[in-house]
Formats: structure tokens, C-alpha cells, sequence
């Protein structure tokens, strides 16, 4: 496959890091408390918040993996775009609010408020780094097929050594920036990406007379596996196990997206709850709009570019989304989108690096091994060492991971996130019964069971597509947890709970009040 001009490609990307990283260095300089590099001195709009967040959640995942997947397996495909939006509404209806109302810096801080802080925050942050961890290895190993496919770099070793500029890179962002140069990121490439996508998905509609049913219709005389692309079990109708897999996996994007802890913690950049409110409807607006942008350009790459074409391309099922931009705009716009994706990758990155290091500062750190004494600036600079440590292990994770569907490890830290935070979420908003044996046993109740049955399937170990083909362990038959762990978190908060007597009233009260009012939430910083 033509992957263009290397050299083009590489320059639209470098002028993108050049430009933000002009500006992470300058909003930098009004990086002056601990609450600036966290949550950005509370100063983003409802709006600017709202395109940060889809900046967010729109990771490659969604652009190169959802395209992929509707290339290859259509109907089958949509599940993952369904999937990603609806589970915004859980995020709406039920956490966004109170979460921003109860917290301060981190997800922990809302779920150890009415409980013992030490057992929590420590269970919460361990939950933290790991859901962290299983997104940053999505991020990474769409880094290395990207760079697969534009620089034609079949080799591992190269495509580490692309993985691992990703990763400093990153760092980099994070250290200068804090929360607020990652947000101005994340805002400059959602809003880049939605331009992008929106152009191809215009340009793919205009060549079949604006219509859709005539873009389904061209992808089906070419795919291989004809109609079927347009029919629901293409790619999990195979046994009664790959049904009860795709089960699993609507459970895990469904409810996974409220549990995110970097998506939760963008809530606490808004100066108000009303604010946190508008931040989701304008994600829903961009996120709603931008799936819709996948079906279309899915099915495009399918009768443009070809199944076959797009297997056999580096990068494999990744590749669609540059490919079809290729076949639409030749070299230039093969540019552009490459490093749209690019940036994707490093703003979602970015987010969750200082989503993990605000979480070991604050929690373990500061909440538990210092009490809550801890001097600001050390916090700060324990932040910052946290960022180097997770960007190196996520370097090796991702060359690890290299080659993997993203959408579909981007599933397994959506199962993770459901598992083990939001059964402890959702308890600790709107159950006073709830207390701190439920919480821990939720959390790491939720977060083992993903863990294990992960380990033991067929993603990591037993398959040819597996993360370690050479060995075979795998004995759980489903590639997501979520049917057996998302239960089991939620049933152990309530085991946890009902045979534990803790029961703070007043601190239940406080809490009651201030995440369905807003009083006594922290305020905005004005610099």
C-alpha cells in the first residue's frame, strides 16, 4: 500500500508538537499552585471543558480503530461507536454533577469522602494506574500501526523506537503543562480531528450523491464477505461463546466511560457544577457527531480501500482511516490525517499520564504515606517523577501491544474501569448504607476479577493474534471480562457493606448535600 510522502507526513506532525508545545510552555508560566497543575485553577469553560473531554475520549481508539473495524466487519463495527455514546449518557445522568461537587483533585477524593481515607485512596489509586495503564498500551500500540503504515516501518525494533519518541513526548507535555497545557492540547486536536474526519466523511457522501444507503451498497459489492458487512454477528455470531463475548463487550463500553478516571478528573477543571453539566452536553455534542463520522468513513475504506487491502497493509485493521485518506486526497491529505492522528495520540496519552501521576501524589502520597500533610510543592514534584516512571512502563507496554486491534484494548480498560470504580462510584453518590469494607472489596473486587480473567484469555496468551502467541494459558473463553467482573464489583460493594457496621450519618449528610447542591465545592482560581 502507497503511504505517501514520509517525509510530508513527519512535517505536519512536527509542526503540530512545535506549535503545542509554544503553547503548553506558555500557559505554563501560570502554573503556580498545586491546584494549576491538578486541575487547571478550575478556570476552563462549560464549553472549552466539553471539546477538552471529547478531546479526551476521542483517542485513537475511536478514529483508527473504530474505522478498522467497520472496514472489516461493518454492522459488527458500529457496536463500538454505540457503544462509546451511549455510555456518555451514564457519565451525564449520573456521575458528572455530584462527582464535581464532592471532589477536589481526583476520583478518590469522591469516594473517600464519608469513608476511612487510607484503605480507599490507596484502593482507588491502584484502581487508577491500572485502568490507566490498559488505555496507555491502546494509545501506544496505535502509535507503532500508524507509524507502520506511514513510514513503512515493518520492523519491531523500529516501530519501538517510534513508540518510545511517543512516550517522551508525552512526558514532555505533561511535565511543562500540567492539567492545563494538557487541556489546551487536547482542545487544539479534538477540534482538528473533528474538522478531519468531518472533511472525509463530506467527501465520501459527495462521491455517492449524499447518500449513506449508496455507500453501504458500494462496500457491499466489494467486501468479501458481501451483505453480511450490513447484518449484526459478522464478527461475534461465530459460536454461542462469541455471542456471549459480544455481550461482554457492549457491558464493558456501556458502562465503562463513567469510571474513567481521566475522564472524571476533566470534571473538576470547570469552576461549577452548572459549568460541569454544559462540558457534557458539548462532549456529547462532538462525540455523538464524530461516531456518526466513523460509520461513514468505515464502510468508505471498505469499497474505497478494500478488506483485503487493509489487512494486508502495515498497521492492519489501524491502517483504514490514513488509507482512505490517502485514496481521497492523495499525499496531502494522507499528511494532514496522519498527524491528526498523531496528535490524537499524544493529547489522549498526555491526559492519562497526568490522570495516573495526580492520582499516586495525591492519594498514596500525600493521602495516605503523608497523612494529608504533605507540602504542595513536593506533591507537585512527586507528580512529576510519577509521569517519567508511568511513561516508561507504558513504552514497554505498548511495544508489547504492538499490532493489537486499539478499539479493542481500549475495551479492556472500559471493563476495568466498570469492574472495579463505577459499581464504587455510583454507591458512594447514591447509597447511604454504603462504607468503607464495600468500597475496598468493591474496588479490588471489580479490579482482580478483570485483571485475572484477562490474563487467562485469549487476548494476552492461546491465540495467534495474542500479546504472547508463543505460550497458552488462556482457560476464560471471552476476550472482555466485563459479564463476570461488572457484576461481581457491584455485588461485593453490597456483600461489603451489609456485613460491615460503619455508618457515618453526619459525614453521609455533608456529602448528600453538597454533591445535589454544590455547596461547599471549591471554587474557580482567577490568575
Amino acid at each position: 500500500m502507497d503511504v505517501g510522502n514520509p517525509f510530508l507526513n513527519i512535517a505536519i506532525f512536527l509542526a503540530f508538537v512545535v506549535v503545542t508545545l509554544v503553547i503548553v510552555v506558555r500557559v505554563s508560566k501560570q502554573n503556580t499552585t498545586v491546584g494549576d497543575f491538578y486541575h487547571g485553577g478550575r478556570s476552563f469553560s462549560g464549553r472549552q471543558n466539553g471539546i477538552a473531554i471529547a478531546g479526551d475520549y476521542l483517542s485513537a481508539a475511536s478514529f483508527l480503530g473504530i474505522v478498522g473495524a467497520v472496514a472489516l466487519y461493518g454492522y459488527d463495527g458500529l457496536l463500538y461507536s454505540i457503544g462509546f455514546l451511549v455510555a456518555w449518557l451514564v457519565a451525564l445522568l449520573l456521575v458528572a454533577e455530584p462527582l464535581r461537587n464532592t471532589g477536589k483533585y481526583t476520583m478518590a477524593d469522591v469516594l473517600s469522602f464519608r469513608m476511612q481515607q487510607r484503605p480507599v485512596r490507596t484502593a482507588a489509586a491502584t484502581s487508577t494506574l491500572a485502568v490507566t495503564f490498559f488505555y496507555l498500551l491502546a494509545q501506544m500500540a496505535g502509535a507503532g500501526g500508524l507509524v507502520a503504515l506511514l513510514l513503512g516501518i515493518d520492523s519491531a525494533t523500529g516501530q519501538g523506537l517510534v513508540i518510545a519518541v511517543v512516550g517522551a513526548l508525552m512526558i514532555i507535555y505533561v511535565l511543562i503543562g500540567g492539567m492545563k497545557g494538557t487541556t489546551w492540547v487536547q482542545i487544539i486536536k479534538a477540534v482538528l480531528l473533528i474538522i478531519g474526519t468531518a472533511l472525509m466523511t463530506v467527501w465520501v457522501l459527495v462521491l455517492n450523491g449524499l447518500s449513506l444507503s449508496d455507500v453501504v451498497g458500494a462496500a457491499i459489492d466489494v467486501h468479501p464477505e458481501g451483505a453480511r458487512i450490513a447484518e449484526p454477528m459478522l464478527q461475534y455470531g461465530a459460536s454461542e461463546t462469541s455471542k456471549l463475548g459480544f455481550v461482554s463487550l457492549a457491558i464493558a463500553l456501556v458502562f465503562g466511560a463513567a469510571g474513567l478516571p481521566h475522564v472524571l478528573m476533566r470534571f473538576y477543571t470547570v469552576p461549577t457544577a452548572k459549568e460541569a453539566r454544559r462540558s457534557v452536553s458539548w462532549a456529547i455534542g462532538l462525540i455523538g457527531a464524530f461516531y456518526l463520522f466513523t460509520m461513514v468513513l468505515g464502510f468508505g475504506a471498505a469499497y474505497l480501500v478494500g478488506a483485503d487491502a487493509i489487512k494486508a497493509a502495515p498497521g492492519g485493521a489501524n491502517s483504514a482511516a490514513p488509507a482512505l485518506a490517502y485514496e481521497l486526497g492523495g499525499t496531502l491529505l494522507l499528511g494532514i490525517i496522519a498527524a491528526v492522528a498523531f496528535a490524537t495520540i499524544l493529547a489522549v496519552v498526555a491526559g492519562l499520564t497526568i490522570t495516573a501521576s495526580a492520582s499516586f501524589a495525591h492519594d498514596i502520597y500525600n493521602g495516605v504515606l503523608k497523612e494529608g500533610k504533605a507540602d504542595p510543592a513536593q506533591e507537585v514534584k512527586v507528580a512529576r517523577r510519577t509521569a517519567v516512571t508511568i511513561g516508561v512502563i507504558s513504552i514497554v507496554g505498548g511495544v508489547l501491544a504492538n499490532g493489537q486491534n486499539v478499539a479493542f484494548l481500549v475495551s479492556l480498560a472500559f471493563a476495568i474501569a466498570a469492574s472495579a470504580n463505577l459499581p464504587s462510584i455510583l454507591y458512594s453518590l447514591y447509597w447511604k448504607r454504603f462504607n468503607t469494607r464495600g468500597s475496598v472489596w468493591s474496588i479490588y473486587g471489580g479490579l482482580i476479577s478483570a485483571l485475572v480473567l484477562i490474563v487467562f484469555s485469549p487476548v494476552v496468551t492461546g491465540s495467534e493474534t495474542a500479546m504472547i502467541s508463543s505460550i497458552d494459558i488462556a482457560w476464560f473463553p471471552l476476550s472482555n471480562p466485563a459479564i463476570v467482573s461488572v457484576p461481581l464489583g457491584f455485588f461485593l460493594g453490597w456483600l461489603g457493606s451489609v456485613t460491615s457496621k460503619e455508618h457515618d450519618a453526619v459525614k453521609q449528610a455533608e456529602m448528600e448535600v453538597r454533591s445535589m447542591t454544590g455547596a461547599g465545592a471549591e471554587k474557580a482560581v482567577v490568575h
